[in-house]
């Protein structure tokens, strides 16, 4: 799965059998623009969530679908600019152990 931005309706109208009356949308991919079918009823301005593969086929509609990318959903909250968490997780602080048993005869 990707998170990708729709930029723009896509309109085709001479398509091949199976294509018609699917949405199509122009989304950006970092810098590449691709063209995805929109399972969801996406518009411009929205991150969403998109498949590839087989998978995009199967959301789709049919694994005979000819579709490599499809939009499953859109994003309610994201950021892209927010900051990155670090990559490495620091060391989780030693434990204090635990100060030895009195020994009989002692005060504690």
């Amino acid at each position: 799965m990707l998170i990708v931005k729709v930029l723009k309706p896509l309109v085709s109208t001479n398509r091949i059998p199976g294509l018609e009356h699917r949405h199509l949308q122009v989304v950006l991919d970092g810098s590449s623009k691709k063209v995805a079918v929109d399972a969801v009823g996406a518009k411009p301005g929205d991150w969403v969530i998109v498949v590839g593969s087989s998978a995009a086929r199967e959301a789709a509609g049919s694994k005979s679908y000819p579709s490599d990318l499809t939009i499953v959903g859109i994003i309610d909250h994201w950021d892209p600019d927010a900051p990155k968490p670090p990559s490495s997780v620091p060391a989780s602080p030693e434990a204090p152990k635990p100060s030895p048993a009195p020994k009989s005869g002692e005060l504690s």
